[in-house]
C-alpha cells in the first residue's frame, strides 16, 4: 500500500485503503476484546487506526458504515451477564510525537476559546497494558464491576473481583451516594512468568503476554481460579457520580487513594506542555525497568470543569490523549498469500506468515493491501519478510530479504477472477483495487453483508458469528437479512448439526428472538449503507426519531430539490455525499423490499434524544450563527446536543431557534423572514444555567 500523505491519495486509492483498514481493525478488535488473543501489540493497532483516521480526515465523504473511528472495543462474551455502564467507557485518541501532542493542546484551547499561549495544567499517568474495569458503588458499598466491553455494556465480573480482593468493599463516608470508579486490572511481569511456569508444569494454556494473562484470569467462569491468579489494579478515572468529588483530576486521584484504591505512584501533575514532554521521555526511558508493562503515557487536562466543557467527540474525550511508545520490527517467513473478498467486492491480499513473537505478541497475518504493493516490493511466497510494528499500517511488510529467497520462488500473479464465485475481477482505470463483478451472485459479498448485519454495533446476535453465517449460507438457509429471523423455526435442524446440540441451538434461537427488538440507530447501521457508520447512524436516528418517519423522509430525499433532501443535507455531520448514498440506497427496489421484509418481523424502537427528558431544548432544532463570546460555536453545539437538541447548519421552516452571536448576518435575516425565534447569546446562556426558556 502507498505510504503517501493521505491528502495525495486519489479517491479510489483512499476508498480501497479504508476498506482494507476497516476489515483489519475489526478483526483485531475481535481478537483483542472478544477472545483475549491479539496478534499485534497496542502500538501496531494504534498505528492502524491512525492511518484510517488520517485518510478519513482527508476524505470525510468516504467514511465507511463500518468505520473504526466510532467503534469502541468488542461486545461482551457469552458466559457472563451483561452490565450497562451508567456513563460510556470510551477510548482515547493517540499521538506519537511532540508535534502531535502540541496539536492536541491546540485543539483543546481552540475549542475552549483560549489564547494559544494559555497554560493548561495536566496529569500524566503511565498507560497500563491491562483490562479496563468499571466499578459501581452505591451508598459507599461495592455493588458490581464490569469490563469495558463495547463501551456501553460489559461483562459482570463482580464475583471475580471480590475473589481476587482487588477492590475495597466499602468507601469512606465522603464518597457520593452513587459513583463509577474506573481502573485497569493487570499482571506484573514477574507474576506473569510465574503463572506461565505453573501452567506449563500442569500442562495448562500458556499466555502470550501479561495483558492476555490478566484478561484471561479475570474472565474465568470459576471465581476460585481468578482468586488463585496474581492480579493487581490501579484506579485512575471516574464515570458517573451523583455528586462532585473534586475540582481537579489530581484531587480525584488523591481521593481514590483515601478510599483505599491503589493509584499509580508514577502519576504526576504537570504545569505545562514542557513538563509533559519531559515526563513522557522519562517514562519511555525507564519503561523496561518497571514491574509491569506500559505502552505509553495518558495526559489529562487537570481542571474537571474544563473537562466537562470539552466533552467528547466520537469515541474519545477532547480532554485526554494517549502518547504511545513506538513498537518493534521482526523477520519471519511468508507462507502463503490469501485473497479476501469484502462486502463491496474488493479483493484484498493477505499474507499468511510463520507466526513470530514481537514484543510478546504472536503475529501470523498481515495485509498486503493491493497488487501494486506486492509488485513494488517484489513479495513472493517463501520469502523472508520484515514486519513493521509501527508506521502507517500495521502489521505492514516493509520488504524482503533477497538473499534468503528460495530458488523456486516465483513472482506473485494476482488473480483476475474472484476466488469466491469465479466472476471476473476487474480493476478500473486509475484505481488500485480489483473488484469482483459478481455482485449479488457472489457469496462472499452476500455473506459479508450478513456478517455486518449481525455484528456487535448492529443487531449483536450471540452465536451468529462469521463461521455460523457461512455454515447456514452454504446450507441454503440464508439469502437476505430477513432470513436470519427464520432460523428459530429450524431449531431442531440446527441442534442435529455437527458441533451444535440442543442447548446451543436453543441459545441461538433465544438470541435471535431477543434481537427482534432493535433501536433505530443499530438498525440503520446494520443495513450497511455506504458511508453510514455508527456515528452517522446515531445522528440520523436521533434526528428522525422513528423508523417510519426516517424511511418516509429518506424516500422523499431521493427527489433532488425536495424539502426532505434539503433537511437531510443540513443535519450537522451529514453532508451531501452521505445524503446521496442514502437517497441511492432507497432508490433501489431490492433495498426497499428488504426493508419491508425486515419491518414485518422486527420491532424497531425509536431513539430518544439524549439529555434531560424535560429540558426545553430536547427535540428542538437549533442553528448557531455569528460569534459567541462566552464559548466557541463547537462548544455551544456540543452543549445543545448534550441536552437533546438537534443542531443543523442551515435555517429552514423547521428550525425552532436561531442563537445569534455578534455579526450574525444572512442566517439571522432568513430566520426573521421565516418567523423563527431568534435568541441572543445572553438568552442562550440563561437556558444553559436555568434549564428554562426566556419569555418571548
Amino acid at each position: 500500500m502507498s505510504t503517501a500523505d493521505p491528502a495525495r491519495l486519489s479517491r479510489a486509492e483512499a476508498e480501497a485503503e479504508l476498506a482494507r483498514l476497516a476489515a483489519e481493525i475489526a478483526r483485531h478488535d475481535r481478537l483483542y476484546h472478544g477472545e483475549d488473543q491479539p496478534e499485534i501489540d497496542d502500538a501496531a493497532y494504534d498505528a492502524l487506526r491512525r492511518r484510517n483516521a488520517a485518510i478519513e480526515a482527508a476524505f470525510p465523504d468516504l467514511v465507511r458504515p463500518d468505520s473504526p473511528t466510532a467503534r469502541v472495543g468488542e461486545a461482551p462474551a457469552s458466559g457472563f451477564a451483561r452490565l450497562a455502564h451508567a456513563a460510556p467507557m470510551l477510548s482515547l485518541d493517540n499521538v506519537f510525537d511532540p508535534a502531535e501532542f502540541a496539536e492536541f493542546l491546540t485543539r483543546a484551547r481552540r475549542f475552549l476559546g483560549l489564547d494559544a499561549a494559555a497554560p493548561l495544567a495536566m496529569v500524566g499517568e503511565p498507560k497500563i497494558d491491562g483490562l479496563s474495569i468499571n466499578l459501581t458503588y452505591r451508598d459507599g458499598q461495592f455493588v458490581h464491576g464490569a469490563t469495558r466491553g463495547n463501551g456501553s455494556e460489559g461483562e459482570d465480573v463482580s464475583a471475580n473481583l471480590r475473589a481476587a480482593r482487588l477492590v475495597p468493599e466499602r468507601l469512606a463516608a465522603s464518597a457520593p451516594a452513587h459513583i463509577e470508579i474506573r481502573g485497569e486490572v493487570f499482571m506484573t511481569k514477574a507474576d506473569f512468568q510465574a503463572l506461565n511456569a505453573t501452567q506449563a508444569a500442569h500442562g495448562g494454556r500458556l499466555f502470550a503476554n501479561p495483558r492476555n494473562a490478566a484478561a484471561g484470569s479475570l474472565r474465568q467462569l470459576d471465581p476460585a481460579v481468578t482468586a488463585a491468579r496474581p492480579l493487581s489494579l490501579f484506579a485512575y478515572a471516574m464515570g458517573e457520580a451523583s455528586a462532585p468529588v473534586a475540582d481537579t483530576h489530581w484531587q480525584y486521584l488523591e481521593r481514590l487513594a483515601d478510599w483505599g484504591f491503589a493509584v499509580n505512584p508514577l502519576s504526576a501533575r504537570l504545569e505545562d506542555a514542557t513538563a509533559a514532554i519531559a515526563f513522557q521521555a522519562r517514562l519511555a526511558g525507564g519503561r523496561a525497568g518497571l514491574a509491569y508493562d506500559i505502552d505509553g503515557v495518558v495526559f489529562k487536562i487537570d481542571d474537571l470543569g474544563l473537562q466537562r466543557r470539552l466533552g467528547f467527540v466520537g469515541r474519545a474525550p477532547r480532554w485526554a490523549i494517549a502518547w504511545k511508545f513506538p513498537a518493534e520490527q521482526a523477520m519471519t517467513r511468508l507462507c502463503d498469500i490469501r485473497i479476501q473478498v469484502g462486502r463491496t467486492g474488493a479483493l484484498t491480499p493477505v499474507a499468511e506468515l510463520e507466526p513470530v513473537n514481537v514484543g510478546g505478541v504472536l503475529v501470523s497475518r498481515a495485509s498486503l493491501h493491493n497488487e501494486d504493493e506486492i509488485a513494488r516490493k517484489d513479495i513472493r511466497i517463501g520469502d523472508r519478510v520484515m514486519l513493521q510494528r509501527a508506521g502507517d499500517v500495521i502489521p505492514q511488510i516493509l520488504g524482503v530479504d533477497p538473499a534468503a529467497r528460495p530458488a523456486d520462488a516465483a513472482p506473485y500473479v494476482f488473480p483476475t477472477r474472484c476466488p469466491a464465485c469465479q466472476s471476473h475481477a476487474v480493476r478500473p482505470e486509475g484505481e488500485v483495487v480489483r473488484r469482483c463483478t459478481g455482485g449479488l451472485i457472489c457469496p462472499a459479498q452476500r455473506v459479508e453483508r450478513l456478517i455486518h448485519f449481525v455484528s456487535r454495533p448492529a443487531f449483536d446476535i450471540d452465536g451468529l458469528g462469521e463461521k455460523t453465517i457461512r455454515e447456514f449460507y452454504d446450507e441454503g438457509w440464508l439469502h437476505g437479512p430477513a432470513d436470519l429471523f427464520t432460523l428459530p423455526a429450524r431449531e431442531a435442524e440446527i441442534a442435529a448439526r455437527e458441533g451444535w446440540g440442543a442447548v446451543s441451538a436453543a441459545n441461538l434461537a433465544r438470541a435471535i428472538e431477543a434481537a427482534r427488538q432493535v433501536s433505530l440507530d443499530r438498525f440503520i447501521y446494520a443495513l450497511g449503507i455506504r458511508r453510514v457508520g455508527e456515528a452517522n447512524a446515531r445522528l440520523l436516528a436521533r434526528h428522525y426519531g422513528e423508523y417510519a418517519h426516517w424511511r418516509a423522509q429518506m424516500e422523499e430525499a431521493g427527489i433532488i430539490g425536495s424539502e426532505a433532501r434539503s433537511t437531510l443535507g443540513e443535519i450537522t455531520g451529514i453532508g451531501p455525499a452521505i445524503a446521496t448514498e442514502l437517497a441511492d440506497f432507497f432508490a433501489e427496489p431490492q433495498n426497499r423490499a428488504a426493508l419491508d421484509a425486515l419491518a414485518e418481523t422486527l420491532t424497531i424502537l425509536p431513539v430518544a434524544a439524549s439529555g434531560s427528558g424535560d429540558h426545553p431544548l430536547r427535540g428542538r432544532t437549533l442553528v448557531f450563527t455569528g460569534t459567541l463570546s462566552a464559548m466557541t460555536r463547537p462548544e455551544a453545539k456540543a452543549r445543545a446536543e448534550g441536552l437533546g437538541a438537534k443542531v443543523t447548519d442551515a435555517v429552514s421552516a423547521k428550525t425552532d431557534f436561531l442563537v445569534a452571536g455578534a455579526e450574525a448576518g444572512s442566517k439571522a435575516r432568513k430566520a426573521a423572514g421565516l418567523g423563527v425565534r431568534i435568541l441572543t447569546e445572553a438568552e442562550w446562556l440563561g437556558i444553559l444555567e436555568t434549564g428554562q426558556m426566556p419569555e418571548s
